[in-house]
């Protein structure tokens, strides 16, 4: 068996909801048939085998596979019947928005000055930062210029209990317009604002995860912790570290041997009433030699996630930018003044004394999709939406719906998105909606950024550490899905591309649906086994 690692791919709602302590979403039961004998006897007989094991005795199973040059299927199993997608669903969002926004696109924040300045430096006003919906604000950025990520992204510390932090600094796009403002002349000023109306605020039942245009370090708080001597308190450090926010430590070191017992206060939600000290107390257990789960890291890592994104980015630019910048010290708002903001677009070029130009969207894409990111996912959605006019959840996913029925040419019974851009708990889709977006994606002008944003079987993303000894390895480059629900593993997908022992070059869904109760993390490893077995059967018997 592979490492349990897999289960990273689809950010898993339940786990995400424990983590939290928050309720997740009960989903019903499907009351779909069995797949008819006759329509499963024209797959494989090793495909078959591993469909037909008893883990699956209640399961229903979804496939199409097509070429991508005649667009003729090659295996079908009930390609028309809905069925839940987990993060398969960031396939469309994030496909969506590289087409609307274009591979190479890149975001600008600005930031713009508003008052007077004086022969000594001094503003008699605010700078205000214009958020521009970019994900990383400069923090995973390599000297490359690509986006950094790695296998077990912090997004997933809390619910994975393990997490490899990105060596880069989260402040460095901070650091970059500070540098700017300051060589623009200006030595202090009032306050720093953030614009944060590039569209309404929102929270999607995945996670009750709130999406802002504003982002640093992907609003949350990485703390990461290390044993001392046993009975001693343990060393913790975290980032990026702000006015806003402190870490309390009263995590202690137990001996050798012992479990790891880690908590975070507010069920790791960072809720602050500003201007009082806003603090997070870490407390638990961590013994001597600890090893994280999955990673087997020496150093414990979890993240708060913050609430209110412009009072938190507004609180860290005033100090970082008047601190380290211009030597002023200023007091902590209550809150971010966006009421004293001018009508939204109405910003004078002149007044422009800094400018954050991100990476290209093709490296958000990737970043995206290799760790199924859900805030990005959404914030995909969101941009989307943005380039048809649509400034609310709402028009975002009416505007992505129009789209993918008539450009994308996708049946309109084939698919709903009732609430999010990242999947669970309610994404649905058939097999055949799926491959028509991998269709049309591929051969549209952005196909081989979308095709090089996705996980590679057993190399990199959601699916390093599955099937690696399959002669598949290297040949699939495929999108993870998971839902997990009262009765056990709701959904478990698997949709991309396959490039065939033949030279064959295939576009594919594979779903899993009711797939039965689980004990452990090692039972949707198991599964993630399983269909990394079956695209395995693809890979060499398609002639």
């Amino acid at each position: 068996m592979s490492s349990h690692r897999a289960l990273v791919s689809g950010f898993v709602s339940f786990a995400l909801a424990a983590s939290l302590m928050l309720p997740f979403t009960f989903l019903s039961r499907s009351s779909a048939a069995q797949t008819p004998a006759a329509a499963a006897a024209a797959l494989p007989t090793a495909m078959l085998s591993v469909m037909h094991k008893p883990r699956y005795a209640h399961a229903f199973w979804n496939l199409l596979v097509t070429d991508l040059t005649t667009g003729k299927p090659v295996y079908a199993l009930a390609p028309d019947r809905l069925a839940f997608t987990g993060s398969v669903r960031k396939l469309f969002s994030v496909g969506l928005a590289l087409n609307a926004l274009g591979a190479n696109y890149r975001f600008t924040t600005p930031v713009y000055r508003r008052g007077s300045l004086d022969v000594r430096g001094s503003l008699a006003g605010d700078l205000t930062l214009v958020a521009a919906g970019d994900l990383t604000l400069g923090g995973r950025r390599e000297i490359n210029g690509r986006i950094a990520f790695t296998n077990f992204d912090h997004n997933d510390a809390n619910n994975l209990n393990t997490a490899i932090l990105t060596p880069q600094d989260p402040l460095r796009g901070l650091d970059e317009l500070a540098r700017q403002v300051r060589a623009s002349g200006i030595r202090s000023v009032n306050d720093v604002v953030i614009d944060n109306r590039l569209f309404e605020k929102y929270r999607v039942p995945n996670g009750n995860l709130l999406i802002t245009p504003i982002l640093v370090n992907e609003n949350m708080v990485d703390v990461t912790a290390t044993p001392t001597q046993a009975g001693k308190v343990a060393h913790l450090d975290w980032r990026p570290k702000t006015a806003a926010f402190a870490v309390r430590n009263a995590l202690t070191t137990a001996a050798r041997g012992q479990p790891a017992d880690i908590s975070l206060s507010h069920n790791g939600l960072m809720i602050c009433n500003w201007p009082a000290p806003c603090t997070g107390l870490v407390s638990g257990t961590i013994p001597i030699g600890y090893k994280a789960p999955l990673s087997a890291s020496p150093a414990l890592v979890r993240t708060f996630r913050v609430e209110s994104p412009a009072s938190f980015a507004q609180s860290r630019s005033s100090k970082h930018w008047t601190g380290r910048a211009f030597a002023c010290a200023l007091r902590l708002r209550g809150t971010n003044a966006v009421r004293s903001l001018p009508p939204r677009g109405s910003y004078s070029p002149g007044t422009r004394v800094a400018a954050l130009v991100s990476a290209p969207y093709s490296e958000y894409a990737k970043l995206i999709l290799k760790v199924s990111l859900n805030l990005g996912a959404n914030l995909s959605l969101s941009l989307f939406g943005l380039t048809k006019g649509q400034r609310t959840i709402a028009g975002a996913l009416a505007a992505e719906r129009k789209t993918l029925v008539g450009t994308m040419g996708i049946p309109p019974k084939a698919f709903d998105f009732p609430t999010n851009g990242s999947g669970s708990p309610d994404s649905r889709a058939a097999p055949r909606a799926t491959v028509q977006m991998l269709l049309a994606m591929q051969r549209g002008r952005n196909g081989s950024a979308y095709r090089a944003s996705l996980p590679i079987l057993g190399v990199d993303g959601s699916l390093a550490a599955t099937g690696r000894s399959l002669p598949a390895k290297g040949h699939v480059f495929a999108k993870t899905g998971t839902t997990i629900d009262q009765t056990g593993l709701k959904a478990q997908v698997l949709a991309g591309y396959i490039d065939a022992k033949s030279g064959r070059h295939l576009a594919f869904a594979l779903y899993v649906n009711d797939a039965g109760p689980l004990k452990n993390i090692a039972d949707v490893a198991e599964v993630f086994d399983d269909e990394a077995q079956i695209t395995n059967v693809i890979y060499e018997q398609v002639p």
